[in-house]
């Protein structure tokens, strides 16, 4: 999901990350992870976006190209610091003996990390489209972008049901879930405490998921004007639309989560709920106190204790402040 602040009211987004959620504030970052021994590992960082530190970056359609960038970068540093705590008590004493070649070894394994999967994704959601477009013989221009990004869909609908198989991915879901809830509590003014959360839906109008629909379908919208590829300098001219893509399909999210009440936007935001029930399970309540503590972490203006241990088996239940 992504942040922004309106109207005096700090809205908050997240993700949700190898057994615990990622928060982001106007101001912070934290990653809350619930160990094995079942404490709560909570790493939290100052962070302000570039469209906050620089004006001009803030206007429609760039700030949604800066603010995907953004995304995709913290969560990958999140997820890179989850699976870490996670694997934590099998590799101290081999983390132990790298000593300082640590921090060298983690810069080099997210960036290999970002280029594969930066790779994966261009392929698996990109490039093969095309290709078995051009299989298929369709010669319009129009049509041919139709039938691309709708083989995109499916290719992308297919990936998520596939990994809807694999428990490690239903129990990041289940994070996922309690990710949404916790915010539902916080943007109704509610105690952050699990009873609160738990009474609401795991399906969120500004969430990533529902994004990343805007994206497959504006994509096919924007790509229509570009006529069908011929040869690989047409392929690679549609990438340098991704941050168009991306700009509109945030300003689309933002105004339909903001006027989800109004019956045009409520059929904008439809898909993407459908699309949720796929990527959120509901939560138990331990999941719940993780990504209520990442939240709290994420929104304090508190930065003496970067690092912070939640003891076993102890849900936090104060508010907002």
């Amino acid at each position: 999901m992504n942040m922004k602040e309106q109207n005096g009211t700090v809205q908050v987004g997240g993700q949700a990350v190898i057994e615990g959620v990622m928060m982001r504030s106007p101001h912070a970052v934290a990653v809350a992870v619930r160990k094995p021994s079942g404490e709560i590992l909570i790493k939290k960082e100052p962070y302000q976006s570039l469209t906050q530190r620089y004006r001009w970056l803030n206007v429609p359609l760039i700030r949604g190209a800066i603010v995907l960038f953004e995304t995709v970068v913290l969560g990958i540093r999140a997820l890179s610091f989850s699976g870490d705590v996670a694997l934590e008590e099998d590799s101290k004493e081999k983390t132990a003996q790298k000593g300082p070649a640590k921090g060298k070894f983690a810069a080099v394994r997210m960036a290999v990390t970002i280029g594969v999967a930066f790779a994966l994704a261009l392929g698996l959601f990109f490039y093969l489209p095309l290709i078995l477009t051009e299989w298929l013989g369709v010669q319009n221009g129009f049509w041919f972008n139709v039938v691309d990004g709708g083989i995109r869909l499916l290719i992308f609908l297919a990936y998520l049901f596939a990994i809807t198989m694999l428990k490690d991915i239903r129990r990041i879901f289940q994070y996922h879930g309690a990710e949404h809830k916790s915010i539902f509590a916080f943007e109704n003014g509610l105690d952050l405490s699990v009873p609160n959360a738990q009474k609401f839906s795991t399906l969120h109008p500004r969430c990533g998921t529902s994004f990343l629909l805007f994206v497959m379908v504006v994509s096919v919208l924007v790509f229509i004007f570009l006529g069908r590829p011929e040869g690989l300098e047409d392929r690679l001219i549609r990438l340098l639309f991704v941050p168009l893509i991306g700009g509109i399909s945030y300003e689309l999210i933002r105004l339909s989560g903001k006027y989800s009440h109004v019956p045009v936007f409520s059929w904008l935001v439809a898909p993407g709920l459908w699309l949720q029930r796929i990527t959120t399970r509901e939560p138990t309540d331990d999941q719940v106190e993780v990504a209520i503590a990442a939240l709290q972490a994420a929104v304090s203006e508190d930065f003496s204790q970067p690092i912070e241990i939640i003891e076993a088996n102890h849900v936090r239940e104060t508010g907002r402040n």
